[in-house]
Formats: C-alpha cells, sequence, structure tokens
C-alpha cells in the first residue's frame, strides 16, 4: 500500500455557491496532487461530499467503497457530529468516480483515518455557515444561535430554521477558517453504539450487490481463459457452445473467449461445451515445491538491506547465546464470497460500469483503456460488496467486462464462478523468514537480524519501478518493528515467480508479524524468559504498544498457567497506525488444534463506531484463523490447483472462537481498525500451542504441518 499523507485541517475545504438553491460542501482528504492510476509517486486522498437541499434533504457522499466494514456508517458519523445534523434524516450514497473526490480507493484502513480531521472540519464549518446565515436573517449575535438535530435555534427568541431553510442564505457565505471541532464531552454521535445504516436493507434483502446489477437489455457473460500463467489462445470452436439452450453469441476479446447468453447459467454450461486449444506457454514446470526451493536457496547477500542499525554482525558475533529460526507461509487466496462480477454499457464513446470494486479511479481508467474512450467518458459506480479483503483493488475483471461489451456489441454481466475466482486471483505472497538473534548474558536481544525473501507486488505490477530489488512494503512490520533493539537488520530478497501476487488485508504485515512474534517465543524459551516479561522488556515503556500488552496481560491474568492439554499465547503487532495485542487459549487432542478463545486489546485512538471496531477486530481474527488453520494455495504445472471450497476450506462456523474485544479509547493519533487486528492472530495461536504441546509450527498452514 502506499504511504497515506499526514493531513491537516486547513486547505481542504473548497465552497461552490448557488448549485441548484443547495449548500454544497466538499473537503479533499490531502494535499498532494492527484496520483494517476497509471503511475506517479504520491498517493491522493479522495473527496468527500456534503450537500443540503431547499427541501432539507441532507445528503453525504461517501468515498470509500463499503466492503463489510461499515464505512458508510462510521464517515457520515464524523461529519454528522460536526454538523450537529439529524442522524435518522440523512441520506448516504456511495459515490460513483467524480473527479471532485480525487484518487479513489478503499484500502490501508484508511477509511476513517484520513477522514478523521477534515470530515469533522467540514461538518462544523458547515455548521458555523448555517449558524451565520440564522444570524444574519434574524439579525442577532451569531455565537447566540446553534444547531441541533437537523435546525438552527436562537434560544433567546424561541426561533427556528431547518438547514434546508438557511441553505441559499449560507451558500453565498464565505467559508470561515479554523473552525473549533467539538471536544470529546461534546460529541454527540461519534463514540455511539449506533446501528449501522446498510444493515435493515441487507436484512431485507434489498441492498443492491454487484450480482444483483440488472439494466435493459443485458446479457450475462463468463470468460475462458488461459489455466496456465502466461498462456494464450491459440483456437477455438464455438459450434457445441452455441448450440446450448441460452447462449447467444461467443466472442474472443483480448483477455480469452467470452460466451454471452440469457442467464449465468447458460453461459457456465455454454463455456463448458467450447473447444479451445490453448498455449501453456513458458512456465509449465512451475509448481509449489520449486517455489519454496527457491525461497529457501535465496543468499542474503544478494539481498537489500532495508533497515541497518549499528553493527549486526559484530552484535550477533559476540552475543552469549544465539537463536536462529526460519517460518515459511504459503501464497493464500481472498475468497470473498461474492466472486468477481462487472456490470458494462457501452452507449457511443459513453460507458458506464457497475461494480463492486476497491479501486474506483483505476477501475474508471482501466474501463476506458478497454473501450477505447477518454476517461472522462467513462462513469463507475461502486456497488455493495460482499466481501473484499484486498482482492477488489485489482481491475482486472472490469477491464474484461468492457472488452466484452465493446467486441459484442451488447450490455454485459460478466459473472466469475467460485472456481474461476479461486484459479484466477491475485494472491497474498508466499514467503520465508529467517530469523537470527544474539543475546547477552542478561538474556536481553543486543542482536536481531530478518531475512525476507517473498515475492514483490508492486514489483510485479510495476517491475521498471522496482528494478533494484527493493520494496518498502515488503517489509512492512519487519523494518517498521517496535521493538528497540540496539543493532537491527532486514534484509529482502525479491523473489518474483509467475504467480499474480496482490494485497490482502494486512498484507505483508500479516508474515512479518508471524515471523516476529513467533521468533520472539522462541528467544524467551531459550533464555528461560516469560514472553510477555521479554516484549515489555524491549518495548518503550510508554509506547502505545507495550500499553495494549500491559492491559491485555491484565485482563487474561497473564501469567497463568494453562490447564492440561491446552496452552495460552501472546503476540502483538503495530499496523496502520494502530496497536494490537492478541492472546489465544488453544486445546490440543492428537493432531486436532482447536482455539478456545481468544482476547485482544487494540489502540486505535479516537473510537468512532465501538461496535463497528468489535465486528472489524471479530472478522479480522476469523481471517487470520481461516489462514492459520487450512488454507493454501499450491502450484503444479504452471496454474492453480485449488478450485473451490471442497479443496480451499475456509473457517467453519463451529471452529470460530469467542473473542473478547477490548479498546484503549484516547484522544491520542487515530489508526485505522480494519487491518491491525489480523498480524497478531496467527503468531499468538502458535505460541499457545507450544505451549500445549512443545512443538513449534514454523511453517504454514497447521494443516499437513502439525505432527500432534
Amino acid at each position: 500500500m502506499k504511504a497515506i499523507q499526514n493531513l491537516s485541517r486547513r486547505g481542504f475545504l473548497k465552497t461552490s455557491a448557488g448549485v441548484a438553491g443547495a449548500l454544497v460542501l466538499g473537503f479533499r482528504l490531502g494535499d498532494k496532487a492527484a496520483m494517476a492510476a497509471s503511475g506517479g509517486a504520491d498517493l491522493f486522498n479522495p473527496n468527500a461530499w456534503l450537500e443540503i437541499t431547499p427541501a432539507n434533504k441532507v445528503t453525504i457522499h461517501v468515498p470509500w467503497t463499503e466492503l463489510g466494514q461499515g464505512v458508510t456508517t462510521a464517515v457520515p458519523m464524523l461529519l454528522a457530529d460536526e454538523l450537529a445534523a439529524d442522524w435518522e434524516a440523512i441520506d448516504i450514497k456511495l459515490a460513483w468516480n467524480d473527479p471532485r473526490f480525487g484518487n479513489m480507493g478503499t484500502g490501508g484502513s484508511r477509511s476513517v483515518r484520513t477522514s478523521w480531521d477534515p470530515v469533522r472540519q467540514a461538518g462544523a464549518t458547515a455548521r458555523v455557515m448555517l449558524e451565520n446565515a440564522a444570524a444574519t436573517e434574524w439579525k442577532v449575535d451569531a455565537s447566540s444561535c446553534k444547531a441541533s438535530g437537523g435546525s438552527v435555534v436562537h434560544a433567546a427568541s424561541g426561533r427556528s430554521a431547518t438547514f434546508g431553510e438557511l441553505v441559499g442564505a449560507a451558500a453565498t457565505q464565505d467559508a470561515p477558517a479554523d473552525v473549533a471541532l467539538k471536544t470529546r464531552a461534546e460529541r454527540t454521535l461519534i463514540g455511539k453504539d449506533l446501528p449501522r445504516r446498510d444493515i435493515r436493507a441487507k436484512i431485507l434483502g434489498e441492498t443492491e450487490f454487484g450480482v444483483d446489477q440488472r439494466i435493459e437489455d443485458m446479457v450475462y457473460a463468463t470468460l475462458a481463459v488461459s489455466p496456465t500463467f502466461g498462456g494464450s489462445l491459440k483456437s477455438f470452436d464455438d459450434t457445441t457452445a452455441l448450440a446450448v439452450p441460452g447462449v447467444l453469441q461467443v466472442v474472443e476479446t483480448p483477455s480469452g473467449v467470452a460466451v454471452l447468453a440469457t442467464g449465468t447459467w447458460a453461459a457456465i454450461r455454454g463455456r463448458e461445451a467450447l473447444q479451445i486449444n490453448w498455449d501453456p506457454g513458458p512456465h509449465t514446470d512451475l509448481d509449489s515445491a520449486a517455489i519454496s526451493a527457491r525461497l529457501a536457496a535465496a543468499d542474503i547477500a544478494d539481498g537489500q538491506a532495508m533497515r541497518d542499525d549499528g553493527d549486526i554482525d559484530t552484535a550477533l558475533a559476540e552475543a552469549a547465546t544465539q537463536v536462529t529460526a526460519s517460518y515459511e507461509v504459503p501464497y493464500i487466496s481472498h475468497s470473498p464470497l461474492e466472486p468477481m462480477n462487472c456490470t458494462a454499457r457501452i452507449t457511443g464513446d459513453q460507458v458506464e460500469v457497475w461494480a463492486p470494486i476497491q479501486s474506483v479511479t483505476w477501475g474508471a481508467n482501466v474501463a476506458a483503456q478497454a473501450a477505447g474512450v477518454e476517461p472522462q467518458n467513462v462513469r463507475l459506480q461502486p456497488t455493495y460488496t460482499g466481501g473484499g479483503f484486498g482482492r477488489r483493488l485489482m481491475v482486472d475483471y472490469v477491464g474484461q467486462c468492457v472488452e466484452i461489451a465493446k467486441v459484442s456489441g451488447k450490455p454485459v454481466q460478466l459473472f466469475w464462478t467460485r472456481e474461476d475466482s479461486t484459479k484466477h486471483g491475485f494472491y497474498r505472497p508466499t514467503s520465508r523468514h529467517n530469523m537470527h538473534a544474539g543475546l547477552d548474558t542478561e538474556g536481553r536481544i543486543t542482536g536481531w537480524r530478518h531475512h525476507l525473501v517473498a515475492p514483490s507486488i508492486g514489483g510485479q505490477l510495476n517491475p521498471q519501478g522496482m528494478a533494484d530489488g527493493r520494496d518498502e512494503s515488503a517489509v512492512n512490520g519487519a523494518a517498521t518493528i517496535d521493538y528497540t533493539f540496539a543493532n537491527l537488520q532486514v534484509v529482502y530478497n525479491m523473489t518474483n515467480t509467475a504467480v499474480p501476487a496482490g494485497w490482502l488485508r494486512s498484507v505483508y504485515n500479516t508474515q512479518n508479524a508471524l515471523a516476529n512474534e513467533c521468533f520472539l517465543d522462541e528467544i524467551a524459551q531459550a533464555a528461560g524468559q516469560d514472553p510477555v516479561a521479554l516484549r515489555l522488556r524491549h518495548l518503550p515503556a510508554d509506547g502505545r504498544l507495550a500499553r495494549t500488552l500491559r492491559v491485555a496481560a491484565k485482563k487474561w491474568g497473564w501469567p497463568a498457567k494453562a490447564p492440561a492439554g491446552r496452552g495460552y499465547g501472546v503476540a502483538c503487532h503495530a499496523s496502520f497506525a494502530s496497536y494490537v495485542t492478541t492472546m489465544a487459549e488453544v486445546e490440543v487432542e492428537g493432531r486436532q488444534v482447536r482455539v478456545v478463545r481468544i482476547l485482544t486489546c487494540v489502540d486505535c485512538g479516537p473510537v468512532v463506531h465501538p461496535d463497528g471496531l468489535r465486528a472489524q477486530m471479530e472478522g479480522a481474527v476469523c481471517l487470520a484463523l481461516s489462514a492459520l488453520l487450512r488454507e493454501e494455495i499450491t502450484i503444479a504445472g504452471g496454474q492453480v490447483v485449488e478450485s473451490n471450497f471442497d479443496d480451499y476450506p475456509l473457517l467453519r462456523l463451529d471452529e470460530m472462537p469467542p473473542v473478547e474485544v477490548l479498546t484503549i479509547d484516547g484522544e491520542d493519533p487515530i489508526g485505522g481498525i480494519g487491518e491491525p487486528g489480523y498480524p497478531p492472530v496467527g503468531p499468538a495461536v502458535l505460541n499457545a500451542l507450544f505451549d500445549a504441546t512443545g512443538q513449534r509450527v514454523r511453517k504454514l498452514p497447521l494443516a499437513g504441518n502439525f505432527e500432534g
């Protein structure tokens, strides 16, 4: 993920007066220039807009995709609180790719944290403008007019006016600068457990996801693509496919062969009937064993030092005790329950797209390229999304759909099957972590070396931009470790393969934290130290991560001895500006591992929506446990082996443990919440597994790598 620019409360507000008689406020979430999806060094944070009409309709357009994380509740809460609006009367909409929003992308746990200051400031500024408008109309002092519940009230005279009645006067004003934000005690919405705004519609089945889109004259399409990485189409025979009832057309596109039909089932059956001859390409000898061997063979001398503090070689050579270990994690799939899909219509040089997507701006640019039109001729409407976890940051399916619409001349909904989504994803990269630490005679860590070998997501997407083999994002959680070691070295060997790599919730933190935190437990064992005490010994005492560790340990009752057949484990990690400690209890019977309970403590600064925070932390635990226990994408013959949930099983309901979430709610700088809960879960469970069995598991998933 790109770095997030720091935000100020100034310089973000633009006012447009007299637009259809409405007050329209736009607020920019960053001061950097816009970064085009095709390149550029800076991340331009999206815009968001508040509209109030004379009919007193208050609309908040949210430029972040609703993936289930609750962004259409949390972000509007920021604005509505400062605006003093009537929360129940607000209309909330997902924003299309309006250029006023800049680069629209949902990832990096930034939706709320980058909205925190500017969105509240926009609400406060709008409130003051409405109060000033009322004061001018009533010829009273502005300080005596107060906004509350969607109206402005002058208590002394008993007069009041709705926001809608004041927008005409308010829209003619200059926006005031540096409006004071509400204090913590004055907030009425922020920090409250409000019901999510999208729950009722979802329960009633009214919410429209990507696959629910229906447009006039639309046909349904499936796409046949090469089963092997780098393969290409040689020839095809569509005779039997066209004979399938409901199949309308078979067309070749730049991505493969598309079957168009009157329904998804007919399109699927038609694709099955196609006779296709593929050129398998250059990677047919690629398999998981070869990839693993390549990771293991990487020479640290060929890597790039991403952090090099002190003198690591001397520290290790002079250490009283040395500890080494290597950890390996596999490729894994995102597997959101709504498979990839997209709907597109081309009318002349105008393109309309409806998609469950995280990268709205990039998707619109790819659609423009596929259609052969200018980007301003594309309108992309993000829909509600049945999960993403980073998969929908990639926009391959959008380009494919627009290609089909262009070649066929029809409005098209492209639908991927579960097999398509599993076999043709962008996978969380595999990686190997060679760890080496030195301790002095008092058991203090004097040297820490982390040799990371992994594919680079950025290096695969933009090989020329990372030709030097450096990728700062690949060492997130490794080079940015919170522990203080006088001598610390992180070396990265970029080891790309033909397997497409993509961002997955918490990205490289999911791997680097596992190596860090499991290795710390191995060090504690070697030094005869308590794992919590060892961590606190090497964390800044007044730091936020240490605070979560102390709170979690107190709540857990650490140190404590687990009952026979059970074990306790701990791990902590900072990512996306938040700090998390996780404690786990596991039970082992033979080779069966059951996670009994999870406790997680998070410090993300101000908590905007407590219920949403708890749901995000619970969801992160679920995703992390699923990957830990059995998820693995394997490669054979240059293609993905797994195809559906029968051979790529996810965590089952009866395997999900109770999760207790503790929060440290304060006014420290705000952090993200969607991703930080994931990284410490896996190592906490593995450390608990060692406590229960004395067995270290250094390769994932547990299935197949735990002897019991």
